[in-house]
């Protein structure tokens, strides 16, 4: 049961606070707990589930936005973080992104879709489909209604269809003119590249999207070619669980509209799709820095764009970074941002110059650990494939789509 929420920024400023329980929980709390994260250094080192002297805290970050929870009773750790991954969700999908100036600007929807979403401490409805027809989400229409008339409450006064439903996620009486489903591989790589060029950690975090657009209530059939590779899967709770433990295939029957229907890790992958290759020496008051970059020979991973980002010492006076792909830009808080694009096929990109040290010291101690981003359309990385999509309970043939996507999670080559 938790007893409170708290929505930081990025500077540990309290924006929004929700209790959930009559035990009040002090904000005091917010405060340890940001003392935890100047104390790593970033917010997204801290472990998921940490013990306060007082309280157990949970937390997530989402777009620079941490979401903060907290109890002083045992309760099931993946459940109170998966609530909060559901609570960024949800409000990313009400408000069309999700930043500090969205969220000052929605105090009411949001406190309105948590008063929803979650009961005395215990979760509730956390479909967005179900809370749409709950709580309307903001336009420029509702806003202004709401100064003419001075009404802030955006509730509707009827119970959603989903209430009447032998499915708590999905109204009976859906009618769509053209029945279409569509299914996307989306898949993050994390790699650790240690300064010997060896890789020490490369794992693939992906998700199961559906976007479903089907009348009446339909009953879906996804397998796929080689689900031995999933571990750590979780599923959305349309799933029937026992389908999946006797033959690993999702047998289910979708909310209306885009949701996420299972997510997974791989984990024996023994390469990347891009190399970067730096190469930093100092001394005599200067560091010079040279990064190859590069993919490997595989015509079907077409990388769309990649970046590559460090940030400068705080020792680094001055720079001079040039590229022969792409552009190099200093940003305000000295990070490096290498640009490159797509990559083309005739040369490789690589990145060269100096860094000038503060007076007095001769060469740089510490090498900066550098941050690749990347972008492949079409393709999964882990290799899972989907064998087949079966429908029923419906009087049309639907269309049915399918796409991947890899990008980079937390990809570091450390120099």
């Amino acid at each position: 049961m938790l007893q409170c929420i708290f929505i930081l920024s990025d500077s540990g400023e309290v924006m929004l606070e929700k209790q959930l329980t009559s035990h009040r929980v002090d904000r005091s709390i917010c405060a340890w707990f940001w003392d935890q994260v100047l104390a790593q250094g970033d917010s997204l080192e801290l472990v998921p589930v940490i013990a306060s002297p007082t309280h157990y805290v949970f937390h997530v970050v989402r777009e620079g936005i941490i979401f903060l929870a907290c109890t002083q009773v045992e309760m099931p750790p993946l459940m109170a973080i998966e609530f909060l991954c559901r609570v960024a969700d949800v409000l990313t999908d009400y408000l069309d992104g999700l930043n500090e100036d969205l969220i000052k600007d929605n105090f009411v929807i949001i406190y309105e879709l948590l008063d929803e979403m979650i009961d005395n401490g215990f979760p509730l409805t956390t479909e967005s489909n179900i809370l749409r027809e709950m709580i309307a989400p903001p336009n420029i229409v509702s806003k202004v209604l709401s100064v003419v008339t001075g009404s802030s409450s955006n509730v509707s006064n009827t119970l959603p269809g989903a209430s009447s439903s032998c499915v708590p996620w999905r109204k009976t009486d859906l009618k769509h003119t053209s029945n279409e489903v569509y299914v996307d591989l989306v898949e993050e790589m994390d790699a650790i590249i240690n300064r010997d060029g060896i890789l020490v950690k490369c794992e693939i975090y992906g998700e199961v999207q559906v976007n479903s657009h089907l009348s009446g209530v339909p009953d879906l059939t996804l397998s796929f070619a080689n689900p031995s590779i999933l571990n750590d899967v979780s599923f959305h709770p349309c799933v029937r669980l026992r389908p999946w433990e006797a033959n690993q295939i999702l047998s289910f029957v979708p909310p209306d509209g885009q949701f996420k229907l299972m997510s997974y890790r791989v984990k024996k992958l023994k390469n990347t799709p891009i190399y970067v290759k730096p190469q930093l020496t100092s001394d005599s008051g200067t560091c010079r820095v040279n990064v190859l970059l590069g993919t490997r020979n595989d015509p079907e991973k077409s990388i769309d764009s990649v970046t590559v980002k460090f940030r400068l010492p705080p020792c680094v006076t001055s720079s001079d970074l040039s590229s022969n792909c792409g552009t190099v830009n200093i940003l305000a808080n000295k990070t490096c941002l290498w640009s490159i694009g797509r990559i083309p096929k005739d040369k490789s990109p690589s990145m060269s110059g100096t860094l000038a040290l503060e007076t007095g010291l001769e060469r740089l101690h510490v090498f900066p650990t550098f941050e690749v981003g990347f972008r492949i359309m079409g393709v999964a990385l882990s290799g899972l494939k989907i064998d087949r999509l079966d429908l029923t309970n419906l009087s049309t043939r639907p269309y049915k789509g399918f796409r991947a996507l890899t990008r980079a999670g937390e990809f570091q080559v450390r120099s």
